[in-house]
């Protein structure tokens, strides 16, 4: 067994602790809810009783300000009674019943000390119409509504103007305003900023609007008491003050645009209907006040407890049962790497997965050091058969026993150019492996390289070598890899063609490649070989080839130089009748 885990690294305590900090949250968060839920709801249903009474006073305040008394109002109050399950009484200032919705309504008012809102169009109720600073109503119109043909035409100067003002990357929209009369606004809200564009005489009053502006200006005139000539500025159809020259200072505007309210609401009183008192009753209930007793703090404080132990025992069980394979894991993990037995698999969940790719890495690192120890002994022999035979013949010639003549040096170049023909492979497949090695591509004519190729290896002299090719093209490769590849494949194909055998080596273009076939005459691989081929160091017969210098490494090098390339390289064989060793290479 290996050492213990210290408590406080555990997985298992760990996990209790989450657990229990999970459980502790839970509880903490239902409580929390739970009075935030109580109480949204609370205030949903007074939010409810508000807006039922803004609904109530906006439609009331609206017939207040299209009429000019309340003749006819008994319809709209019973209509939003039905509508907002409420009772509506409409009263006069000293409590003269103006419209009810039922007799209870009717009986509530004398039961009711405080109205629910007070009713006039000239002067809104800021305590349920919070959203304006207006204290007119926009509908109460009095003498300023325009007629058709007079709101036709400033709707187009209106929009003449939004296309000026968009032009100067503006956003800006035409807002009717209930008179009728067109208003532009910035879009976002406010008025947009004074330019050319103003200045096309949507402001000018027209023929409906002037007789009123003027009775406006007098009345404003007289509340301002001479603090502002009245030739320093006129009133706009719009209602606000133009000045013809500087604007006063911020104090006098107020006081200007103070009177022009007063004087708008002398002016229109006679157009709307009598102020008057709004009682709405009947949704107002008292707030219910929610108190724990003492049984259901106990009850509450021991469902958590019984949740908390419960939370503990399921963590312990879980945990337990995850840290046994976890365990068994580390055993293994921890077992000398001739001894390591794989792991059972006893789960199907995440810590059986990593089980099987335990299993599997452990499966790979043993055949890597069969691999390895394979190698290093094949290694071990390619080099002893040369540096044998160069030591012999040296000690042979210190002893005396043979001349040094150059028969005896030739051998022993030829053992050193086999050695360092071995190490030269050696190095090339440990940096393919490594993938330290790189191709350089370039333009190359490949039938003038396999030309070249075979002119070099006719020199031996010992089988006929043929290129059979209808192409001629130019590949973007890198030659010398390409020279090394089809090099490696050729004299491999010399070394296996007995006496009168021929080599022969074809060139044809596919779409998107090139194909290089090399077939020998030799006696050919048996398929249960063909999978070897490429294997470091295999022969199919080990003697032969250390004889004519072979070092089992030219295949894989070259199928690792193909790879490089993008391509690869394959073989195939029929027994007795040669093999064919195909290099595959994209053309891109």
């Amino acid at each position: 067994m290996g050492r213990a885990v210290p408590l406080h690294r555990s997985l298992l305590v760990r996990l209790l602790a989450t657990s229990m900090l999970i459980a502790v949250c839970a509880i903490a968060a239902t409580a929390w809810l739970t009075v935030q839920l109580t109480t949204r709801a609370v205030t949903q249903e007074q939010s409810r009783t508000l807006a039922s009474d803004t609904d109530v006073y906006n439609a009331i305040i609206g017939y207040a300000a299209g009429h000019d008394s309340w003749a006819g109002a008994e319809e709209l109050v019973r209509r939003q009674a039905d509508l907002t399950g409420t009772r509506i009484a409409l009263t006069t200032p000293d409590r003269g019943l103006i419209a009810a919705s039922s007799p209870d309504a009717a009986e509530a008012v004398a039961a009711s000390d405080v109205p629910t809102a007070t009713v006039d169009p000239l002067a809104l109720d800021r305590g349920i119409v919070r959203d304006t600073g207006e204290r007119i109503h926009p509908d109460a119109v009095g003498p300023y509504r325009l007629t058709d043909p007079e709101r036709q035409r400033l709707h187009r100067l209106a929009d003449l103007e939004v296309d000026c003002l968009r032009k100067q990357n503006l956003a800006a929209e035409v807002v009717e305003l209930p008179s009728g009369r067109p208003t532009v606004r910035a879009i976002g809200g406010g008025s947009p900023p004074i330019t050319p564009c103003t200045l096309n005489g949507r402001l000018d009053p027209v023929e409906t609007e002037r007789a009123p502006l003027a009775a406006l200006a007098g009345l404003t005139h007289r509340c301002n008491s001479g603090n502002v000539d009245e030739a320093d500025y006129t009133i706009t159809p719009e209602f606000t003050p133009r000045y013809d020259g500087d604007p006063p200072t911020s104090e006098l505007d107020s006081r200007v645009r103070d009177c022009i309210d007063e004087a708008r609401r002398a002016q229109l009183r006679p157009y709307v209907a009598a102020p008057a008192l709004l009682f709405v009753t009947g949704l107002a209930a008292p707030v219910p006040t929610v108190t724990l007793s003492t049984a259901n703090t106990l009850r509450i404080a021991g469902t958590a407890l019984v949740i908390l132990l419960l939370t503990l025992a399921a963590t312990i069980v879980v945990g337990r049962r995850l840290v046994r394979p976890l365990r068994a894991l580390t055993d293994a993990a921890r077992a000398p790497a001739d001894r390591q037995t794989p792991v059972p698999v006893t789960t199907h969940d995440e810590i059986g997965y990593l089980a099987t790719a335990f299993n599997d890495l452990s499966a790979r690192r043993q055949a890597l050091e069969r691999q390895r120890t394979a190698m290093v002994n094949d290694i071990a022999h390619e080099l002893r058969t040369p540096l044998t035979n160069i030591r012999t013949w040296l000690e042979t010639a210190r002893d005396g026993a043979v001349e040094v003549d150059q028969e005896v040096l030739d051998l022993l170049v030829d053992e050193s150019v086999l050695l360092h023909h071995v190490v030269d492979d050696l190095r090339d497949i440990a940096a393919l492996e490594a993938g330290s090695l790189r191709v350089h591509p370039e333009p190359t004519y490949v039938r003038d390289l396999l030309e070249q190729l075979l002119d070099a290896h006719r020199g031996s002299g010992a089988v006929p070598l043929r290129l059979e090719t209808t192409d001629d093209p130019e590949v973007i490769v890198d030659p010398v890899r390409l020279r090394q590849i089809v090099g490696n494949l050729v004299s491999n194909a010399i070394r296996h063609s007995p006496p009168g055998g021929a080599v022969t080596v074809r060139l044809s273009m596919r779409p998107g490649r090139m194909v290089i076939a090399v077939s020998d005459t030799g006696p050919g691989i048996a398929p249960a070989d063909l999978p070897k081929v490429f294997d470091r160091f295999w022969r199919a017969d080990g003697s032969r080839s250390r004889t004519t210098g072979g070092s089992g490494l030219g295949l894989p090098i070259a199928r690792q130089l193909a790879r490089a390339h993008g391509g690869d390289v394959t073989a195939t064989s029929t027994p007795g009748h040669g093999a064919t060793f195909t290099v595959l290479l994209p053309t891109g």
